[in-house]
């Protein structure tokens, strides 16, 4: 695999809302850039879903995401990743793959979704 493609993953701050809850705040978030990655299309099925109805055509596209052996880089579920000019969210929880003889990680994976209309 090619692991030669660099994401910026973006991580939202947190503020106390009116009731006193702790929410996300995207109005200052954490940026990384997160290179040595191999960004796949989704399963040909799943690469681009639309769905039509009377007010709107949507379209969600899908990639997975792999990293260099040895690498485990800092994402979450809750982060949105900019790519290609585009905005996707984190799909799902990464899954960090442990190394088979030392027990560290080998690698990570995680879905990345756009939807769009």
């Amino acid at each position: 695999m090619m692991f030669n493609q660099t994401v910026v993953r973006v991580r939202a701050g947190e503020k106390t809302d009116r009731g006193g809850n702790t929410v996300p705040d995207w109005s200052q978030p954490d940026r990384l850039a997160v290179i040595g990655l191999n960004i796949q299309p989704n399963a040909p099925a799943n690469v681009a879903s639309e769905t039509v109805d009377e007010q709107r055509d949507s379209v969600i596209t899908g990639y997975r995401v792999q990293s260099t052996e040895g690498t485990s880089p800092d994402i979450k579920a809750t982060d949105r990743i900019e790519w290609n000019g585009q905005t996707f969210e984190v799909d799902g929880e990464v899954a960090v793959w442990p190394d088979l003889f030392t027990d560290t990680p080998h690698h990570i994976e995680f879905s990345m979704v756009r939807a769009t209309g």
